[in-house]
């Protein structure tokens, strides 16, 4: 959520980043408008609360000399039916005021590209060489196909379409890749472990801002009067641990990470991303999550894009990092790093990670804060989260990358421990 002091002060300037950086359009005529109803009627309701109060103790001492109260009762019944429609309007409009503050998404970071679309994303750099086969590539559906090991018939059959069955060796290597990224992050590079519910509640979600515009991508459960949703990424619970807390300056920075799966609607078509596990509606994850002083957030960035990125350089597998431009950036993003893997089949970088500072975007929502030392005073957080990795997407680029004439698939040295050894699955 931006600033509401500067969305007070400053509201033409904010639509006018909005829309120049963003396209997002919004009416700030009718904030403004809003904004001095509101405090017309906050000054008047704080007058008649005061009123009513003076009246009220005066009231009492008249009762205590027994003196006849009957002409000051008369008086606060006069001035109560308007006190109550005053905090009944003044409520009403700090919820129209706060229904549209939560539709505007976060201003971009001053050094991310302007741009409307993927287009103008820059990349950053490279890494690895791109292989090269002498034989017909087959993509990861053909791969898995052949073996039985990548079942989408089973999985259409049991829950419909964009849901997928693996079997055998290859479910072996899917577990043993968020094993390894799990174990990577925790030993190496500091990361807590952290174990997190699949449902969350919808003040979890909005903590996030995950609901809104988003919520039709959700898959969502009701039990009674309530209903809960399947989260689309380990994100959520992992960022909302520190909703409604103050955290400790000596406890900063925060790092967790889960591996979990992961829900998400998505009920547009994306072409031929929906056959096999490129775009899945239940998927699995290993998410970071980082908490910082608002001074640290961008080193924290930096550091943790370069953790997904050694996921993928342990692995062998090609990328590039991507800065993504202030159209391509997801809703709650200030700035954000796409890490692209190659995929043989398709002849291009795909995305596999993404990495954002959020800023305090999130903590506002949440009211996530930590302590200043140098004041003494509550101040909010910055959260930052990133892919580290997608496990589905990284078994497809396992799967492609490594893939030989037979149909077989090796396997990169460091998942061999998890996988009994082998170095090879046929």
């Amino acid at each position: 959520m931006l600033d509401p002091a500067l969305l007070r002060t400053r509201p033409e300037e904010i639509a006018r980043r909005l829309r120049e950086t963003r396209g997002f359009e919004f009416d700030a005529d009718a904030l403004e408008r809003l904004e001095t109803e509101r405090k017309l009627i906050q000054v008047r309701t704080q007058e008649l609360q005061n009123l009513r109060n003076t009246r009220s103790k005066a009231i009492g001492q008249a009762k205590v000399k027994g003196e006849d109260v009957a002409a000051l009762l008369a008086e606060v019944a006069g001035f109560g039916d308007e006190l109550k429609a005053s905090e009944g309007r003044l409520e009403a409009i700090r919820g129209e005021i706060d229904a549209i503050v939560r539709t505007l998404p976060n201003l971009p970071d001053n050094n991310v590209p302007l741009g409307a679309d993927e287009s103008a994303n820059v990349e950053q750099h490279r890494w690895g060489d791109v292989p090269q086969f002498d034989f017909e590539v087959r993509d990861h559906v053909e791969l898995g196909a052949r073996h039985g090991w990548l079942d989408a018939d089973a999985g259409a059959k049991l829950s419909g379409a964009r849901f997928t069955v693996l079997r055998g060796k290859l479910a072996r290597l899917h577990r043993a890749l968020a094993q390894f990224m799990l174990d990577l992050h925790v030993n190496e590079h500091g990361y807590e472990e952290t174990s997190v519910p699949l449902i969350v509640n919808a003040e979890t979600m909005e903590g996030t801002a995950q609901l809104g515009k988003f919520v039709e991508d959700m898959f969502a459960t009701r039990v009674g009067d309530s209903t809960r949703y399947l989260i689309p990424t380990a994100e959520v619970p992992l960022t909302n641990i520190v909703r409604d807390e103050i955290v400790e300056a000596a406890d900063l920075p925060l790092r967790m990470t889960a591996h979990s799966m992961c829900f998400r609607a998505e009920a547009g078509s994306h072409g031929r991303d929906t056959r096999g596990m490129i775009r899945q509606h239940q998927f699995e994850k290993v998410e970071m999550v980082s908490v910082t002083r608002p001074e640290d957030s961008d080193a924290e960035h930096e550091r943790m894009t370069r953790c997904a990125e050694t996921v993928l350089e342990r692995l062998g597998l090609p990328y590039r990092r991507m800065l993504l431009c202030s159209g391509d950036m997801g809703f709650a993003a200030r700035r954000t790093y796409d890490l692209e893997v190659w995929l043989p089949s398709q002849q291009t970088y795909r995305e596999i990670s993404s990495c954002s500072n959020v800023g305090d975007f999130q903590a506002r929502r949440m009211q996530a804060r930590w302590r200043n030392p140098g004041t003494g005073k509550p101040e909010l957080v910055h959260t930052l989260n990133g892919s580290g990795l997608a496990v589905g997407r990284t078994l497809i680029a396992v799967m492609e990358n490594y893939q030989r004439a037979d149909g077989s698939i090796g396997i990169p040295d460091v998942l061999r421990p998890w996988m009994g050894g082998d170095d090879v699955i046929a």
